[in-house]
């Protein structure tokens, strides 16, 4: 089994001319990519095997970049416009041209190289092939998690360069998913991180740093600083939740999205619960779970959440009066009481059960 990581090194340690001439190479870039949007808008079939010499060259007389960086920002364009389509697809009507922002270039080994260095530095990136007699070497220092993926996969020879940073690629290969040990569901919630159906409660504190970075002026460093320290923290809930659970074959959680979606328009909830599901990060910690399981070879199964909180795990009555409480849970039919969370999280884990049995997976 394999899958991917990526890995971020910081651009500090080059020079302010190096820096400037690699913002001079993405603002021209970007006028590319968009030109070639403009390009490709109206057209239906998109193919990237037909970038032939003709179409490559279409904009060559208002750009200095070279055929390859051309060529490379005609694919980007393509990616982005088929991106767009995906988005829109059920909405066609609100579908939007896309705009390259020159905040990043993708590219590959035949505009970048990484190659080792003699000097105080780990290596540095050559960036060659990009028009106007540009050359450019970036130093690179490799940090912890750069070696970490490095030592256990293969490095990929694709390149995500912006202003601040390079990104990596490594292939990670595993072997097969675990077909032996215990299947947990987990409720992800505002008030508690993590609930599982085994009764553990992770992540406690999330509902404190989430209240920390709504007091913040929107765009402070403080609230910057707290944005990170929640994502650390994500990361180590996920991590205890493999621990608590050291023989894991399956793990089941919610498919939320969309939790915001229209809740301003129509009054759903108020403007402090719309904030609070703002700042959660809800997609992160699902995420940073799924990849969790990638690394431990743990299959991973998300189900749809609704009434997933408003059902008896006991008798599968369901009301909203089951949850007369944040907390508690009273089934209004059987009697049967637990913690709202914990009643949740099997809910959770009998759905996906199901779902398996049904998939035969």
């Amino acid at each position: 089994m394999k899958f991917i990581r990526s890995s971020k090194c910081s651009l500090k340690f080059s020079t302010n001319k190096k820096r400037s001439e690699l913002e001079y190479v993405l603002n021209e870039y970007s006028k590319v990519v968009n030109f070639f949007i403009e390009y490709f808008w109206n057209k239906e079939k998109l193919d990237k095997g037909s970038l032939l010499k003709p179409i490559v060259d279409l904009p060559q007389e208002t750009t200095w970049l070279s055929a390859r960086l051309r060529k490379v920002a005609a694919r980007e364009s393509i990616d982005m416009i088929l991106a767009s389509r995906e988005r829109w697809k059920n909405k066609p009507d609100k579908m939007k041209k896309p705009t390259h922002k020159g905040d990043r270039i993708y590219c590959s080994s035949t505009i970048a190289d990484l190659q080792e260095s003699n000097s105080s530095f780990d290596c540095y990136i050559r960036l060659t092939s990009i028009g106007n007699k540009i050359k450019l070497e970036l130093p690179i220092k490799k940090h912890k998690q750069f070696n970490k993926w490095e030592s256990k996969g293969k490095r990929l020879n694709s390149y995500v360069i912006t202003k601040n940073y390079i990104q990596f690629s490594f292939e990670m290969e595993v072997d097969k998913k675990k077909t032996e040990g215990k299947t947990i569901g987990i409720d992800t919630g505002i008030k508690c991180l993590a609930t599982t159906s085994e009764n553990q409660r992770i992540g406690d504190n999330i509902e404190n740093i989430i209240e920390s970075i709504k007091r913040c002026k929107q765009g402070s460093k403080r609230q910057n600083q707290l944005r990170l320290y929640l994502k650390h923290y994500i990361n180590t809930c996920a991590k205890e939740v493999f621990k608590q659970n050291p023989r894991l074959q399956r793990i089941v959680v919610e498919r939320l999205k969309n939790m915001n979606f229209k809740t301003k328009t129509n009054r759903k909830i108020g403007k402090g619960l719309r904030k609070s599901i703002g700042n959660w990060n809800y997609r992160y910690w699902l995420d940073r779970i799924q990849r969790e399981c990638e690394e431990n070879r743990v299959c991973f199964t998300s189900v749809n959440p609704m009434y997933t909180s408003q059902s008896c795990n006991q008798c599968g009555h369901t009301d909203r009066t089951n949850r007369s409480k944040q907390d508690t849970f009273k089934c209004v039919n059987c009697g049967h009481t637990d913690h709202a969370d914990h009643n949740a999280a099997k809910n959770i884990l009998d759905l996906g059960v199901s779902l398996v049995y049904r998939r035969g997976k």
